[in-house]
Protein backbone atom coordinates (compact mmCIF):
# COMPACT_ATOMS: atom_id res chain seq x y z
CA UNK A 1 0.00 0.00 0.00
CA UNK A 2 1.50 3.22 -1.15
CA UNK A 3 -0.56 5.69 1.46
CA UNK A 4 -2.32 4.68 4.80
CA UNK A 5 -4.32 7.12 7.01
CA UNK A 6 -5.92 5.47 10.20
CA UNK A 7 -7.47 8.06 12.10
CA UNK A 8 -5.70 10.92 11.62
CA UNK A 9 -6.71 13.92 13.57
CA UNK A 10 -5.01 17.61 13.50
CA UNK A 11 -6.51 20.03 15.95
CA UNK A 12 -5.95 23.54 16.27
CA UNK A 13 -7.20 24.49 19.69
CA UNK A 14 -10.76 24.03 20.17
CA UNK A 15 -11.05 23.15 15.58
CA UNK A 16 -10.74 19.68 13.94
CA UNK A 17 -8.77 20.85 10.69
CA UNK A 18 -9.23 17.14 10.01
CA UNK A 19 -11.28 14.57 12.24
CA UNK A 20 -10.54 10.78 12.36
CA UNK A 21 -10.14 10.53 8.90
CA UNK A 22 -9.10 6.93 7.45
CA UNK A 23 -8.49 5.88 3.82
CA UNK A 24 -5.18 3.66 1.93
CA UNK A 25 -3.98 4.09 -1.23
CA UNK A 26 -2.71 1.67 -3.50
CA UNK A 27 0.13 1.74 -5.91
CA UNK A 28 -0.22 3.17 -9.27
CA UNK A 29 -3.53 5.06 -8.31
CA UNK A 30 -4.26 8.38 -9.34
CA UNK A 31 -6.62 10.11 -6.51
CA UNK A 32 -8.63 13.38 -6.65
CA UNK A 33 -8.54 14.74 -3.18
CA UNK A 34 -11.80 17.10 -2.78
CA UNK A 35 -13.22 19.77 -0.64
CA UNK A 36 -14.04 23.30 -0.46
CA UNK A 37 -11.75 25.65 0.96
CA UNK A 38 -10.88 25.24 4.58
CA UNK A 39 -12.28 21.31 4.31
CA UNK A 40 -8.87 19.72 5.64
CA UNK A 41 -6.91 19.05 2.38
CA UNK A 42 -3.73 20.65 2.39
CA UNK A 43 -3.47 19.61 5.83
CA UNK A 44 -3.96 16.22 5.09
CA UNK A 45 -1.57 16.89 2.66
CA UNK A 46 0.97 18.50 4.61
CA UNK A 47 1.12 15.46 7.35
CA UNK A 48 1.50 13.24 4.45
CA UNK A 49 4.80 14.79 3.56
CA UNK A 50 5.60 15.27 7.34
CA UNK A 51 5.15 19.11 7.18
CA UNK A 52 3.37 19.36 10.29
CA UNK A 53 2.88 16.65 12.66
CA UNK A 54 -0.84 14.98 13.20
CA UNK A 55 -2.46 15.46 17.07
CA UNK A 56 -3.76 12.31 16.89
CA UNK A 57 -4.16 9.07 14.56
CA UNK A 58 -1.51 7.21 12.36
CA UNK A 59 -0.40 8.12 8.77
CA UNK A 60 1.84 5.76 6.29
CA UNK A 61 3.78 6.14 3.31
CA UNK A 62 5.27 2.98 1.50
CA UNK A 63 4.97 1.56 5.06
CA UNK A 64 6.96 4.40 6.60
CA UNK A 65 5.29 5.95 9.75
CA UNK A 66 5.14 9.87 9.36
CA UNK A 67 5.62 10.39 12.82
CA UNK A 68 8.33 7.95 13.43
CA UNK A 69 10.06 7.53 9.88
CA UNK A 70 9.62 11.49 8.70
CA UNK A 71 13.08 11.14 6.27
CA UNK A 72 12.44 7.68 4.68
CA UNK A 73 8.88 9.08 4.15
CA UNK A 74 10.77 12.41 2.62
CA UNK A 75 12.41 10.44 0.56
CA UNK A 76 9.75 8.22 -1.28
CA UNK A 77 7.39 11.51 -1.86
CA UNK A 78 7.43 14.11 -4.11
CA UNK A 79 5.34 17.37 -3.05
CA UNK A 80 4.02 20.54 -4.80
CA UNK A 81 2.41 22.22 -2.75
CA UNK A 82 -0.08 25.08 -3.39
CA UNK A 83 1.60 28.02 -3.57
CA UNK A 84 4.88 26.99 -5.15
CA UNK A 85 7.80 28.03 -3.33
CA UNK A 86 11.05 28.63 -5.56
CA UNK A 87 14.49 30.57 -5.81
CA UNK A 88 13.63 33.15 -8.23
CA UNK A 89 16.64 34.28 -8.68
CA UNK A 90 18.30 30.95 -9.32
CA UNK A 91 18.73 28.96 -12.31
CA UNK A 92 16.42 26.68 -13.88
CA UNK A 93 19.03 23.46 -14.23
CA UNK A 94 21.19 25.20 -11.30
CA UNK A 95 17.99 24.97 -9.08
CA UNK A 96 17.26 21.04 -9.97
CA UNK A 97 20.88 20.29 -9.56
CA UNK A 98 20.29 22.08 -6.03
CA UNK A 99 17.32 19.65 -5.20
CA UNK A 100 18.97 17.01 -6.67
CA UNK A 101 22.04 17.44 -4.15
CA UNK A 102 19.67 17.71 -1.26
CA UNK A 103 19.06 13.87 -2.47
CA UNK A 104 22.44 13.60 -2.56
CA UNK A 105 21.54 11.70 -5.96
CA UNK A 106 24.18 9.35 -7.32
CA UNK A 107 24.06 11.00 -11.13
CA UNK A 108 22.66 14.40 -10.52
CA UNK A 109 23.40 15.85 -13.99
CA UNK A 110 21.95 12.60 -15.99
CA UNK A 111 19.07 12.72 -13.55
CA UNK A 112 18.84 16.41 -14.10
CA UNK A 113 18.63 16.27 -17.47
CA UNK A 114 16.07 13.82 -17.46
CA UNK A 115 13.31 15.81 -15.61
CA UNK A 116 14.35 18.63 -17.91
CA UNK A 117 13.18 16.69 -21.11
CA UNK A 118 9.78 14.85 -19.40
CA UNK A 119 8.54 18.51 -18.17
CA UNK A 120 9.17 19.90 -21.00
CA UNK A 121 11.96 22.73 -19.67
CA UNK A 122 14.39 22.03 -22.65
CA UNK A 123 13.52 26.08 -23.87
CA UNK A 124 14.07 27.73 -20.45
CA UNK A 125 16.59 26.02 -18.39
CA UNK A 126 18.96 28.33 -18.73
CA UNK A 127 16.68 31.19 -17.71
CA UNK A 128 16.06 32.44 -14.28
CA UNK A 129 13.31 31.17 -12.70
CA UNK A 130 11.72 34.56 -12.24
CA UNK A 131 11.47 35.56 -15.76
CA UNK A 132 9.80 32.44 -16.62
CA UNK A 133 5.74 32.11 -16.86
CA UNK A 134 3.53 30.71 -14.12
CA UNK A 135 3.16 27.31 -16.55
CA UNK A 136 7.20 27.05 -16.48
CA UNK A 137 7.46 28.16 -13.21
CA UNK A 138 4.41 25.01 -12.17
CA UNK A 139 6.61 22.80 -14.52
CA UNK A 140 9.99 23.53 -12.21
CA UNK A 141 8.10 22.69 -9.24
CA UNK A 142 6.77 19.04 -10.78
CA UNK A 143 10.61 18.43 -12.10
CA UNK A 144 11.54 19.48 -8.20
CA UNK A 145 9.22 16.78 -6.93
CA UNK A 146 10.21 14.40 -9.40
CA UNK A 147 13.72 14.80 -9.52
CA UNK A 148 14.91 11.73 -6.69
CA UNK A 149 12.22 9.74 -8.32
CA UNK A 150 9.44 9.11 -5.72
CA UNK A 151 7.25 6.33 -5.29
CA UNK A 152 3.94 8.94 -4.08
CA UNK A 153 3.59 12.21 -5.90
CA UNK A 154 1.14 14.86 -3.87
CA UNK A 155 -0.15 18.18 -6.33
CA UNK A 156 -1.85 20.75 -4.02
CA UNK A 157 -3.54 22.88 -6.74
CA UNK A 158 -1.31 21.96 -9.53
CA UNK A 159 -2.68 23.99 -12.30
CA UNK A 160 -3.93 27.12 -10.61
CA UNK A 161 -4.11 30.17 -12.25
CA UNK A 162 -2.77 28.68 -15.30
CA UNK A 163 -4.10 29.85 -18.97
CA UNK A 164 -6.18 27.04 -20.99
CA UNK A 165 -3.03 26.24 -22.69
CA UNK A 166 -0.71 25.61 -19.55
CA UNK A 167 -3.78 23.91 -18.32
CA UNK A 168 -3.74 21.14 -20.99
CA UNK A 169 0.18 21.43 -21.04
CA UNK A 170 0.31 20.16 -17.55
CA UNK A 171 -2.43 18.04 -17.32
CA UNK A 172 -1.03 15.84 -19.82
CA UNK A 173 2.42 15.81 -17.72
CA UNK A 174 0.50 14.81 -14.78
CA UNK A 175 -1.67 11.81 -17.04
CA UNK A 176 2.01 10.49 -18.07
CA UNK A 177 3.50 10.74 -14.69
CA UNK A 178 0.78 9.11 -13.04
CA UNK A 179 1.05 5.59 -15.58
CA UNK A 180 3.92 5.20 -13.33
CA UNK A 181 3.01 5.94 -9.67
CA UNK A 182 0.79 6.88 -6.94
CA UNK A 183 -0.59 10.39 -7.47
CA UNK A 184 -2.61 12.44 -4.76
CA UNK A 185 -3.83 15.62 -6.76
CA UNK A 186 -6.06 18.34 -4.75
CA UNK A 187 -8.01 20.52 -7.57
CA UNK A 188 -11.17 23.07 -7.32
CA UNK A 189 -11.56 22.21 -11.29
CA UNK A 190 -13.61 19.35 -11.81
CA UNK A 191 -13.11 18.98 -15.24
CA UNK A 192 -9.33 18.30 -14.28
CA UNK A 193 -10.71 15.40 -11.94
CA UNK A 194 -12.93 13.89 -14.75
CA UNK A 195 -9.58 14.00 -16.90
CA UNK A 196 -7.41 12.70 -14.74
CA UNK A 197 -8.65 11.06 -11.56
CA UNK A 198 -10.15 7.14 -11.47
CA UNK A 199 -11.04 7.40 -7.93
CA UNK A 200 -12.11 10.11 -5.36
CA UNK A 201 -12.30 11.35 -1.80
CA UNK A 202 -14.40 14.27 -0.80
CA UNK A 203 -13.38 15.46 2.36
CA UNK A 204 -16.09 18.02 4.39
CA UNK A 205 -15.25 20.03 7.42
CA UNK A 206 -12.66 18.02 8.37
CA UNK A 207 -14.64 14.65 7.73
CA UNK A 208 -14.60 11.93 4.64
CA UNK A 209 -18.27 12.52 3.29
CA UNK A 210 -17.35 10.31 -0.36
CA UNK A 211 -14.50 7.62 -1.53
CA UNK A 212 -15.10 5.63 -4.57
CA UNK A 213 -15.13 6.24 -8.67
CA UNK A 214 -16.42 8.59 -10.45
CA UNK A 215 -18.98 6.19 -11.88
CA UNK A 216 -20.00 5.29 -7.96
CA UNK A 217 -20.27 8.29 -6.49
CA UNK A 218 -22.57 9.94 -9.96
CA UNK A 219 -24.86 7.17 -10.00
CA UNK A 220 -24.47 5.85 -6.13
CA UNK A 221 -26.79 6.94 -3.18
CA UNK A 222 -25.47 10.50 -2.96
CA UNK A 223 -26.21 11.10 -6.45
CA UNK A 224 -29.40 12.97 -7.44
CA UNK A 225 -32.16 12.53 -10.06
CA UNK A 226 -31.74 15.38 -12.74
CA UNK A 227 -34.31 16.53 -14.90
CA UNK A 228 -34.22 19.47 -17.04
CA UNK A 229 -38.08 20.67 -18.49
CA UNK A 230 -39.38 23.26 -21.08
CA UNK A 231 -42.83 24.15 -20.79
CA UNK A 232 -44.92 26.34 -23.00
CA UNK A 233 -45.17 29.05 -20.80
CA UNK A 234 -44.26 29.90 -16.83
CA UNK A 235 -44.70 28.10 -13.62
CA UNK A 236 -44.49 29.02 -10.06
CA UNK A 237 -41.64 27.49 -9.15
CA UNK A 238 -43.07 26.76 -5.41
CA UNK A 239 -45.25 23.74 -7.41
CA UNK A 240 -41.79 22.19 -8.79
CA UNK A 241 -39.92 22.65 -5.53
CA UNK A 242 -42.83 20.78 -3.34
CA UNK A 243 -42.91 17.27 -5.76
CA UNK A 244 -41.58 14.39 -3.44
CA UNK A 245 -38.09 14.33 -3.20
CA UNK A 246 -37.15 17.53 -4.75
CA UNK A 247 -33.97 19.10 -3.16
CA UNK A 248 -33.44 22.32 -5.27
CA UNK A 249 -35.25 23.83 -8.26
CA UNK A 250 -33.08 26.34 -10.79
CA UNK A 251 -34.87 28.39 -13.14
CA UNK A 252 -33.64 28.96 -16.72
CA UNK A 253 -34.27 31.15 -19.67
CA UNK A 254 -37.07 30.55 -22.01
CA UNK A 255 -39.33 28.64 -19.53
CA UNK A 256 -36.99 25.91 -18.88
CA UNK A 257 -36.23 24.56 -15.27
CA UNK A 258 -33.78 22.12 -14.03
CA UNK A 259 -34.84 19.86 -11.17
CA UNK A 260 -32.74 17.99 -8.85
CA UNK A 261 -34.31 15.55 -6.68
CA UNK A 262 -32.89 12.74 -3.84
CA UNK A 263 -31.09 9.92 -5.98
CA UNK A 264 -34.52 7.20 -6.37
CA UNK A 265 -36.61 9.42 -7.32
CA UNK A 266 -38.55 9.95 -10.67
CA UNK A 267 -39.69 13.28 -11.36
CA UNK A 268 -40.59 12.32 -15.22
CA UNK A 269 -44.45 11.50 -14.24
CA UNK A 270 -45.24 14.02 -11.25
CA UNK A 271 -43.51 16.77 -13.56
CA UNK A 272 -45.78 15.54 -16.13
CA UNK A 273 -48.69 15.41 -13.91
CA UNK A 274 -48.22 18.87 -12.24
CA UNK A 275 -47.73 19.96 -15.78
CA UNK A 276 -51.48 18.78 -16.90
CA UNK A 277 -52.55 20.28 -13.89
CA UNK A 278 -51.93 23.68 -14.69
CA UNK A 279 -52.64 23.41 -18.26
CA UNK A 280 -48.89 23.84 -19.22
CA UNK A 281 -47.39 21.73 -21.73
CA UNK A 282 -44.21 20.04 -22.23
CA UNK A 283 -41.96 21.13 -24.61
CA UNK A 284 -38.81 18.93 -23.60
CA UNK A 285 -37.91 16.57 -21.11
CA UNK A 286 -34.55 15.27 -20.28
CA UNK A 287 -32.99 13.06 -17.67
CA UNK A 288 -29.54 13.77 -16.82
CA UNK A 289 -26.65 11.68 -14.65
CA UNK A 290 -25.20 13.70 -11.85
CA UNK A 291 -22.56 15.50 -12.84
CA UNK A 292 -19.35 15.32 -10.65
CA UNK A 293 -20.06 18.82 -9.80
CA UNK A 294 -24.01 18.21 -8.52
CA UNK A 295 -22.57 15.59 -6.37
CA UNK A 296 -20.01 18.16 -4.98
CA UNK A 297 -22.14 20.24 -4.17
CA UNK A 298 -24.88 17.91 -2.73
CA UNK A 299 -22.08 16.31 -0.60
CA UNK A 300 -20.71 19.78 0.85
CA UNK A 301 -23.28 21.96 0.80
CA UNK A 302 -24.15 21.97 4.46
Amino acid sequence: MSVRIESLTKTYGVQNAIDHISFSIGHGEVVGLLGPNGAGKSTTMKILTCFMPQSSGEAEVCNFNTRTSPLEVRRRVGYLPEHNPLYGDMYVKEYLLHVAGMYKLANPEARVKQMVELTGLGPEQHKRIEQLSKGYRQRVGLAQALVHDPEVLILDEPTSGLDPNQLVDIRNLIREIGQQKTVILSTHIMQEVEALCPRIIIINKGKIVADGSRESLQRGKKGQELVEVELDGAIDVALLRGLNGVLRVEVLSGNRYKVEAQAGNDLRKAIFDLAVKQNRAILSLNVQQSSLEDVFRQLTRS
